[in-house]
């Protein structure tokens, strides 16, 4: 009996810890991670409004140099990845030194967020995250946004996190892939983004092939 009261004790638990939190605060959330400040951009600030400016130029270079060149992709969501190079481009090229962001512990990684860590004219530094988005796609509920939390995570400083996005179309089809290029681009603060947390079992290689696991083998 007591085995089975803690076996529905447990059953209860492990329910509650599935439910989804919703409506998270983006910059609670990288507070929380790293124990760093997301600044919240000031229009009011003449340094953020220089910075914006810049970085409006460098949205405009983007395109004129993704539209000079197309991406190759079968499917849209891949495309996301493939602009980043463009954008890091147009950073530099503007004066705005920009890198893939190192962990804490120093290491280049270059999945996860943050996508680019730049350094202003005045040292500081800020966080941009690409994105790509259709028309069909801008208004909708997919999911477009994600974070995992790190031990070793990619944040460090104390930094406006914007998120710069490029709407994205099929020019033309060459053999199985699309060539995509931008119509046009928004700046964001993702110091207003809202975020939800989604629970999920996993397990590894080691657990899922034991010995005890094996019903049947054999060589191809």
């Amino acid at each position: 009996m007591a085995n089975d009261e803690y076996l529905k004790k447990l059953e209860r638990v492990i329910k509650q810890m599935l439910l989804p939190l919703k409506g998270i605060p983006f910059n609670i959330i990288i507070q929380s991670i790293s124990g760093h400040e997301v600044i919240e951009f000031d229009r009011d600030d003449k340094e953020h409004y220089k910075l914006l400016k810049n970085l409006t130029e460098v949205a405009k270079m983007t395109c004129v140099s993704v539209n000079k060149k197309g991406i190759k992709r079968p499917r849209p969501n891949e495309v996301g990845n493939d602009i980043e190079p463009f954008v890091i481009d147009s950073l530099n090229a503007c004066g705005i030194s920009a890198k893939k962001p190192c962990t804490k512990s120093g290491k280049k990684q270059s999945v996860g967020y943050p996508d680019i860590e730049i350094t202003c004219s005045d040292n500081r530094k800020h966080y941009i995250e690409c994105k790509t988005f259709s028309e069909k796609t801008k208004g909708t509920s997919q999911r477009s946004f994600y974070l995992s939390p790190s031990e070793d995570f990619k944040v460090n400083h104390d930094a406006i996190h914007f998120i710069m996005g490029f709407e994205i179309y099929v020019d033309k089809k060459v053999g199985n892939n699309n060539i995509y290029k931008t119509k046009a681009w928004k700046i964001l603060d993702a110091y207003q983004l809202e975020c939800d947390l989604k629970h999920e079992f996993n397990s590894d290689n080691a657990r899922l092939y034991q010995d005890s696991m094996i019903l049947a083998e054999g060589p191809a």
